[in-house]
Order: C-alpha cells, then structure tokens, then sequence
C-alpha cells in the first residue's frame, strides 16, 4: 500500500509522491522567509528560491558549504565555527551575520536552525531559516552609539553624577565622581548602600535619611549640601540635586534616582569663615573693652605708634609688654586694623581665663570624642582666625603642652586638633601680650626660650600711664564724654583741683584705674563740673609679684585672706568699676585664674554683708 492516500499503485504512485514534493516545493519558495535545510553532517542540501534570489546565486552554488562564499568575510570563521559545534552537539543554532545581497550590498541576517529527530533520537535532518534584521541591527547601533555619546558627554560634564537604580544592580556615575573619590572597580560593583558609606561623610549620611525620609519615600525631588570624601580622604562640600525616575504606569514607583553635584566647597568655606568671624566679632562687641580708640598725645604713646605704623603692613609676630591696665589688646586692634589682613577677624584670646586642662581645645579644637564631653568636633580660635590675627593676652600663663603647639604653629604654620591626626594647615598672624617678666620666666623654666624668641620677633614695651602724664588731661576729657553720654549727664569739665590731683598719682593699675574713676566720678556727680573724691585714689601700687613667679597683683602673703576680703566688700563681684578685681588693682581674668587655684567660692559672698569698721 502506498505511503500517499489516494495514490494509485506503481507509477502513479510516484507521479503522485513528486507532485506532493514539487507542492511541497511551491510553497516553501512562497515563504516571505530564506528556508534552508541541511543533512545529519552539516552540509547544507536545500535553499528555497527567495534564498538563492536574495544571494543572487543558483542552487548548486550554495550546497554543501558553497553558502559561505554569500557570507561576509569578517564573519565566516564565526558562523562556520559555531555551526559545527551545534553539529557535534545537536544543540538548536542561532547566529547572526552579514549575508552578500545580489546587488553586493551586506544586510544583518539572523540564521537559525533545529534538528529533526527520529524515535531513537538520532539527528536525520536539520530544518533552518534567515530572517534580515538589518534595520533593528542598525536601530541597536544607533542606541549603543547614542549611549556611548551621551556616556562620554555626561563624563565630560565638571559635576559629580551618579545613577542610582533601586533594583538592586551597581549604581552608576560618571567620570568625575571616579575621579574626585578615586574609586576602583570593586566599588563600581558594589550596592548603593556601600557606595554611599564609601563616598559621603558620615555624620551627611544620617542627615539625609533624616532630614529626607519624607522626601525619599514620596519620590519628591529635593537638593542638599553633603560632603564627599576624596582619594585623600579630605571632604569637601557638594550641593546635590536628587531627581527620581518613575515608572510610566506606576508613577508612585520610583525606578531610578538622579544625582547631580556641583562642588560649592569654595563657597561653604567663605560661609563659615563669615560665621566664625561674625561670631569673633560679637565676641568682641560684647567684651569689656577699656578703650575704643587709642588716646593721648605724649611723647612715649607717639613712640609706640610709630613702632605700630612700621610692624603693622608686615606679618611679623608681636610681643607687647607692659603692667596691667596699659592697653595691650588695644594695641594689638590697632596692628591688626593697619595690617593687610584687616578685612578678616581679630580674635582675641585671654589664656590666664581659660583653665589649663581646656587651653588646648579652646586654641586648637577637639575632634568628637577626643575627651569626655567632646560631643562633636569644634574648631579652635587658630582656625577662626584662619586668614586674620590671633591675639594672645597673657601669654605667659600657657601650660607647657600649649607652648609647644604653639611654637609648632609658628615654625611650621600648622596644628592638629586635639584627639585628631591630621595636621591642619593655617594661615594665622600671632600678636602676644605679657604683664609678666617672660625672660624671667624663661630663666625660672616656666617658659619655653624657643617660644620666647619666636614670639618676640618685634617686641613693644607700653609705658605705665605714670610715664605720660601729659595724656591724663586728654584721656579724662575723653572718658567724661564717653560715661556722662551712656548716663544721660550733661558734663562739661573737671575741677581744676581733682584734675591736679589725677596728674600728682601714680596710677598703679595705669589707664584701666583711670577709666574706673573717672566712670565713678560721673556715677555719682549730681553737676556739670566733675570731682574726684581722694579717697578713691590709693596711693601706693598693689604689691608687685617677684619677677618670673605668676603675676597676681594681689597681696602675696595672705592673698586669700585678701581676696576674700575684697570678694565680701563687693558681694561677691568680680569685674567691674566696682568689683573685687578693681579694689586689688587686677585684671577680672586674672583674679578669676586665682579665685580657681585658691579653691575661693565667690558665691557664698553674695548674701554676706561686709562686717561694720570698728
């Protein structure tokens, strides 16, 4: 029985079989497709007509591996070796390669070919088509090259741009943030999580899950000023943009953030530099301050202006030396104010006020942590007045730790933090002050002598107010305006008689004890002509500390008893016209340095009453 329904026996049967196949045939070449059939070894044994219409060959030019002659060049290795290898495997083939038109033109076709198997599973044909994917292959070069052009113009971009998928896969960035961060490839692989910890300050890390957890959550654009860390592990500050990519149907689902940054380091450090001089500044109005301007015409003042006017242009170091209450700080204003770092701040800096335990920190600053209480980093007063002048009154007070930091400041102009490691550069013009005898207390082993000769590059030695009496007029009239304006009183002189007086004293504590006075004198005065009681003049200086030993100026044997005694008469008060420092003829920080040391509870004096005279 024949194999074909309805065929009839002997040759009717293979007429019928070769019309089926030559139908068979017809339709094949019908296909809109390049169909092709090989035998078990690989050798190609059949191509339809749109096949060998398209190559613009004849069959027999095609068969066996004739087809490789229609394939181009750079790709025949390929092809070749990658059918053979689906051949011994009986894997399905696909592959993709350029394919000679009739007109010579190459096209990107996609080759495919599955085996047909027989019950045993033996290979006993292969059936394949090629399909021309010329115009997707170029759509896809047209993407990869966009994509490469826009990868090389992001890359070009000076701003720091990372992408940030929330799939899971490596976030991306560009160039420049490789660059700045110096980032390797393990970091390029990693998640975003390691990524972040690996580029932003830490303390900027938790800020921004904080202070955008909303913001994050909604898939709400927002910016911030965050801190990337370098190849050499310095920060410096960026402003960030976060823009999220959402999805078109779900447009609550972010798919993607992006992050631009501009480098605003430059102009966050003028910031802070405005603040931390701003903050010297209020400092300085809000300090006590004995003078707000130089006054006085006498032939010693006019000596010391002049030395003035010739350091000032220069950066040289400063020493002013002088008894309390000449005008050291205002002195070292006026060096700064002719100094070409007058547009920047003056800080001043009173080292007897400081405890010794704390000089360091208050100079220096302290990295979080670096002792207990240290809840964050703080910067010192070198670093406020980075760009300025430092002034330091009473320099001689330093503890021996501070000394050499500060001889390390003026030799190599950097410092460290206290807890930190890593030196901090500073561009800082020192000016000191000293009531005591430093070479003394070089002598006695209290001071450094390299400190010493650093810090009197250009000495100054202010004269005592008695060693320019003829100021004491000019100086009197002065501070008559100044008080008589801030109460209200209409002052317009001094008697004669308590101006002959003031020009006769010696003024033990100088221009600050005639200040005090004269700030009494209009206090009190119920006329337009001011008087001075004699009773509120001394007569004799405080005793005067040995050279080289602290300078109190308070009585040195029974000094407690007497400060004590001052602290009752003033309830307590320490600074002031009226206060205990003004009674013993000192400083209000040096009296305090002492009242510390003497283990003294000024506050237990504020409710006593001082005991009648007797």
């Amino acid at each position: 029985m024949s194999k074909y329904p309805g065929a009839r026996p002997g040759g009717d049967a293979t007429l019928d079989c070769d019309r089926t196949e030559a139908s068979l045939r017809l339709v094949v070449d019908k296909i809109p497709a390049l169909v092709h059939t090989a035998l078990p070894d690989g050798n190609l044994d059949f191509f339809n007509q749109p096949w060998m219409d398209f190559v613009g060959l004849p069959m027999e030019r095609l068969l066996g591996w004739g087809w490789t002659s229609a394939i181009h060049p750079e790709d025949v290795d390929g092809i070749v070796g990658r059918w053979r290898a689906c051949v011994a495997s009986g894997e399905n083939f696909f592959y993709e390669c350029r394919v000679r038109r009739a007109d010579g033109e190459y096209r990107w076709m996609a080759h495919q070919k599955v085996p047909l198997r027989d019950e045993a599973g033996g290979i006993v044909k292969w059936f394949g088509a090629s399909i021309d994917i010329e115009d997707r292959r170029r759509a896809e070069e047209r993407v990869v090259r966009s994509e490469r052009e826009l990868r090389l113009a992001i890359d070009a971009v000076p701003a720091q741009i990372i992408v940030a998928s929330l799939d899971g896969s490596p976030p991306s960035v560009n160039r420049a943030v490789i660059e700045f961060a110096g980032l390797e490839d393990r970091d390029l692989h990693g998640t975003l999580e390691e990524l972040v910890k690996r580029l932003l300050h830490p303390e900027d890390v938790d800020r921004l899950r904080a202070s955008h957890r909303a913001a994050l959550a909604a898939g709400t654009a927002f910016e911030d000023e965050l801190r990337l860390r370098g190849r050499n592990g310095d920060f410096r500050w960026f402003l960030f943009r976060l823009v999220p990519l959402k999805d078109e149907r779900e447009r609550d689902r972010v798919l993607r953030w992006y992050v631009i940054g501009s480098d605003i380091h430059e102009r966050k450090e003028a910031e802070e530099r405005i603040v931390r001089e701003n903050i010297a500044l209020r400092e300085e109005v809000e300090k006590t301050s004995m003078f707000e301007e130089i006054v006085g015409v006498s032939a010693p003042l006019r000596s010391v202006l002049a030395q003035v006017a010739r350091v000032a242009p220069t950066d040289s170091t400063v020493l002013i030396s002088g008894e309390t209450g000449t005008g050291k700080e205002l002195v070292a204003r006026a060096i700064h104010k002719l100094s070409q770092r007058s547009g920047r701040a003056l800080v001043s800096v009173n080292c007897a006020a400081i405890p010794p335990s704390l000089i360091a920190s208050e100079l220096f600053g302290h990295e979080k942590g670096a002792f207990t209480g240290a809840l964050q980093r703080r910067q010192g007063r070198f670093e406020i007045a980075d760009g300025g002048t430092i002034f330091l009154d009473e320099v001689g007070e330093l503890p021996a730790e501070s000394q050499v930091t500060l001889l390390r400041v003026l030799q190599e102009r950097e410092f460290e933090r206290v807890g930190g490691g890593r030196p901090i550069r500073t561009d800082v013009r020192v000016i000191a002050a000293s009531n005591r005898n430093l070479e003394a207390a070089v002598a006695q082993g209290t001071f450094r002598a390299d400190l010493f000769y650093r810090l009197s590059v250009f000495p100054l030695e202010i004269p005592p107010l008695r060693n320019r009496r003829a100021d004491i007029p000019v100086l009197v009239e002065y501070f008559i305006h100044r008080y008589s304006r801030r109460t209200g009183k209409k002052i317009c002189g001094i008697s004669k008689a308590s101006l002959d007086l003031l020009r006769s004293y010696e003024w033990p504590g100088n221009v600050r004890e005639l200040q005090n006075v004269v700030e009494r004198a209009v206090i009190v005065s119920d006329s337009e002509t001011l008087s001075i009681d004699e009773r509120w003049l001394s007569g004799t200086p405080p005793a005067a500390a040995p050279e080289g030993t602290e300078q109190t100026q308070a009585i040195s044997t029974g000094e407690k008893g007497a400060i004590e005694s001052a602290l009752l008469d003033t309830k307590g008060r320490v600074s002031g016209p009226f206060g205990a420092a003004a009674r013993l003829g000192v400083p209000s920080s040096t009296l305090e340095s002492r009242i510390r040391a003497l283990k003294i509870d000024k506050s237990r004096f504020k409710s006593l009453r001082p005991a009648p005279p007797r």
